[in-house]
């Protein structure tokens, strides 16, 4: 199987099947990551769409952490978030001369499901949101993404002591505000992460 480098590398010089191959080795990890920082799985969607158009237009920009591209998209997805009004408006405009899916309704279990996972993630997200943008980018991307020290520093443009010194940091602020347990199932984060931590992980 290629590699993320190796796909990037022909998306670079214009490939889209390569780039098909990209979108879905990780749209659904970009999709979960836009649904926590949003707490809607529709916005979650169109910003999830965002991401990969801006990645292909900067496809010749992308940094990896060893031949992963997920962490630099996640950085996307941060940045995209960030701005999501205007992100959206730009998506909609490159997107709107092509055919869209046909409408296919949920089932109403599901339907009660995605509603009620909403709701939780609302509640996660009320005291997350206390967090200035810079803790919300770390945090999101360790313990909610799973991201490593030196992936989130790559989808953050810095060093890695500075990752882990903002980490720290929104722990604690978290930590002052947030009690009992995360949202049901597995696409939830837990407000505090139980992660293992990478002490081992040398600064880079």
């Amino acid at each position: 199987m290629a590699s993320d480098e190796e796909l990037w590398a022909r998306a670079a010089a214009n490939d889209g099947g390569a780039f098909g191959e990209l979108f879905e080795r990780h749209a659904d990890a970009v999709y979960t990551h836009c649904f926590r920082r949003t707490g809607s799985w529709s916005k979650a969607e169109d910003l999830t769409s965002v991401v990969f158009v801006e990645a292909w237009r900067r496809r010749r920009e992308v940094r990896f952490h060893g031949q992963s591209a997920l962490p630099w998209l996640l950085g996307v997805a941060n940045n995209a978030t960030r701005n999501m009004d205007r992100s959206l408006r730009r998506q909609r405009r490159l997107l709107a001369k092509l055919p869209g899916p046909g409408e296919v309704p949920d089932p109403s279990e599901e339907a009660i499901e995605r509603v009620d996972d909403e709701r939780a993630m609302r509640r996660v997200l009320g005291e997350f949101k206390r967090l200035n943008s810079q803790d919300q980018d770390v945090l999101s991307l360790i313990d909610w993404a799973g991201l490593s020290y030196s992936e989130a520093a790559v989808a953050l443009a810095l060093p890695v002591g500075t990752v882990r010194s903002r980490l720290s940091r929104a722990r604690d602020r978290l930590r002052a505000s947030v009690s009992g347990g995360a949202p049901h199932g597995s696409r939830f984060p837990e407000p505090i992460s139980s992660r293992k931590e990478e002490s081992h992980e040398p600064d880079r």
